[in-house]
C-alpha cells in the first residue's frame, strides 16, 4: 500500500459532508458548469457548455454500486487527498452536478472517446463518474490526485441535449428519460455523439420531490 495515498473517507462521513454542503448552499452559491440555453421545450433543452476541467474515475458494477464507489473516490480527492505544487494538500470546493455515464466495453482500457448512445440501465459495465472542477482552477493550478484512479481531464466547449426530472434516479427511470430525450433529438434531426450522462445535483438525503436530475447527451 502506498503510504502517501490516504484511504477514502467512510461513506457516512462523505454523505454527511456532501449533505451539509448542499444544505448550507441555500445561503451560498454552489458552482455549476456554465452553459447557455439554445432552445427550450418544457423539460427539454439544447445547451452549449463552456470549456471545463473534470476529475473522473472508472468503476465497475451496476449503476447504484458504481455510483457510490465512484463518488467516494472523487470526493476523497476534493476533500484533500491530493498534492499541490507546494507539496501540501488542498480542499477543493464542491460543485454540482455529480455526473456518471456508461463506458463502452471497447473503451474500457483505452483513452476516453465518444460512441453512439447506449442505455444507462445496463449492469456489469464499467462507468465513468466525474465532478466538474471550480472555474478558478486550470490544469497547472489544480492539486494532483494522490490516488492514481482519479484522473483530471480538460473538456472543450460542447453541446448537449438535456432532459430534467425530479424524484429518484434509478436505472429504469433513467432509461425511460434517456429514450424520451433521444426521441426528441431524432425529431429535431440531431445526431448523438456520446453516451448518455446522468447528472445528479442533490445528496441522497434530499426528499425525492426536491431532487434535480438530468440526462445529458452530447450532439453535433
Amino acid at each position: 500500500m502506498n503510504p502517501h495515498i490516504r484511504q477514502p473517507t467512510t461513506v457516512p462521513a462523505m454523505l454527511l459532508a456532501l449533505s451539509l454542503f448542499f444544505v448550507t448552499g441555500m445561503a451560498m452559491a454552489i458552482e455549476e458548469p456554465k452553459f447557455q440555453v439554445l432552445e427550450k421545450q418544457g423539460k427539454l433543452e439544447l445547451r452549449t457548455y463552456e470549456p471545463m476541467i473534470i476529475a473522473e474515475v472508472a468503476v465497475d458494477g451496476d449503476m447504484d454500486d458504481a455510483s457510490g464507489r465512484g463518488f467516494r473516490l472523487i470526493a476523497d480527492y476534493i476533500f484533500g487527498n491530493n498534492t499541490t505544487t507546494q507539496g501540501d494538500a488542498e480542499k477543493i470546493s464542491m460543485t454540482a452536478p455529480v455526473t456518471m455515464e456508461v463506458q463502452p466495453v471497447a473503451e474500457q482500457s483505452e483513452k476516453i472517446a465518444m460512441t453512439t448512445p447506449v442505455t444507462m440501465a445496463q449492469s456489469g459495465e464499467q462507468w465513468r463518474m466525474h465532478f466538474v472542477m471550480p472555474a478558478e482552477y486550470n490544469m497547472q493550478t489544480l492539486p494532483i490526485p494522490n490516488n492514481p484512479k482519479v484522473k483530471l481531464r480538460e473538456i472543450p466547449a460542447h453541446k448537449y441535449a438535456a432532459i430534467r426530472f425530479s424524484g429518484f434516479s434509478g436505472a429504469k427511470k433513467v432509461d425511460r428519460k434517456t429514450r424520451e430525450l433521444l426521441d426528441w433529438m431524432e425529431q429535431k434531426g440531431l445526431k448523438p455523439v456520446g453516451t448518455p450522462e446522468l447528472a445528479r445535483y442533490n445528496p441522497p438525503i434530499t426528499p425525492p420531490f426536491f431532487r434535480r436530475n438530468e440526462v445529458l447527451i452530447r450532439y453535433q
